[in-house]
């Protein structure tokens, strides 16, 4: 069955196409030539070219080098002494602190991410009311985000000093220490690493209690007003309207907070860093260690690999699961 396409002129002479009807009674428009994708590419290439460039260059290329130096013997004066296969990779696995070390780095990331994740939801829900004075707080908020990752770190480990630190002797008024002087809590692998998922949590507030509350400016005011008439009380309101609807928001929220709580470094070093021995340590820091004190640069990019490779799972089947940008 054929259709055709009527050609006409307008005022100023051009001609334009429009499809007609064929017997069917179906619209049949002009097929769009062969080379439409490759002209639209080359088209959008200079837009597009200097983040490719940008990816290609900050990206690919270092993962590159890092997974071939991964399989090199490297000297410690940094020369290329031949090819080792895996053998990097099992002496990965084969350290008897790997497993202990990844394990504590799951108790990293799932501590600071579900404990930020639960202030930033109570704090975006109070920056939502309208109250005197919420411009202020909520730029408050946004200093832990503005400041230094290892100048706020530096002020808690400092604070926390046995003998002059500020935090310390607040403790001590509460009672919850006897002396100041009685307990270094940056001196022991336990309570420095608890002190770390602290300072990690209250630096991720900020990005996280504002992803929340853009997520509740989208709620409609409709749907909480018909609640409140069908008599729901708060408690229901939210669980059952609000939360919902702040599923994208969160989501995004997570996914980010996870990628950046596994991969940072800056905390725990400067927290950590004193303390002998492995027992404070998140794979972030061990590939740290490795670079600094062993020399070991193909061991620490083995492990560097590994560690991209766990991050890689973890956003795959996070996305699966979650779905973080379905909409509700």
């Amino acid at each position: 069955m054929s259709s055709t396409v009527e050609t006409s002129s307008t005022t100023d002479g051009a001609a334009t196409s429009r499809p007609v009807r064929g017997a069917g009674g179906t619209e049949s428009r002009p097929r769009r030539g062969a080379g439409t994708t490759g002209k639209d590419l080359l088209h959008a290439l200079p837009w597009i070219g200097p983040a490719l460039i940008l990816i290609f260059g900050v990206v690919l290329y270092p993962a590159v080098v890092m997974f071939y130096n991964s399989t090199r013997h490297i000297s410690l004066s940094g020369l290329d002494q031949g090819s080792v296969g895996l053998d990097n990779y099992v002496a990965v696995f084969s350290f008897p602190y790997f497993w202990p070390i990844l394990g504590r780095t799951v108790v990293w990331v799932v501590a600071v991410v579900a404990l930020t994740v639960l202030i930033s939801l109570g704090l975006a829900q109070l920056l939502d009311k309208a109250f005197p004075g919420r411009q202020l707080v909520r730029l408050a908020v946004i200093i832990p985000w503005a400041a230094s990752v290892v100048m706020t770190t530096l002020v808690v480990y400092y604070g926390l000093e046995p003998y002059f630190g500020i935090i310390n002797t607040f403790l001590v008024d509460l009672g919850l220490v006897s002396t100041p002087e009685g307990y270094g809590w940056t001196k022991h692998a336990d309570t420095a690493f608890a002190w770390s998922i602290v300072v990690a949590v209250f630096v991720s507030l900020p990005f996280t209690t504002y992803t929340i509350l853009a997520g509740l400016q989208t709620i409609p005011a409709e749907g909480l007003e018909a609640a409140k008439m069908d008599g729901a009380g708060p408690a229901r309101t939210y669980f059952g309207i609000v939360l919902p609807q702040l599923r994208g928001a969160l989501s995004v929220a997570i996914l980010i907070n996870i990628i950046n709580v596994f991969n940072s470094l800056p905390i725990l070093k400067t927290m950590t860093g004193s303390i002998p021995g492995y027992d404070a340590d998140t794979v972030m820091t061990l590939i740290f260690k490795y670079i600094q004190n062993q020399h070991r640069i193909d061991v620490a990019s083995a492990l560097s690999v590994v560690a991209f490779l766990i991050v890689l799972v973890i956003v795959a089947v996070y996305v699966r699961a979650v779905k973080p940008m379905k909409e509700v």
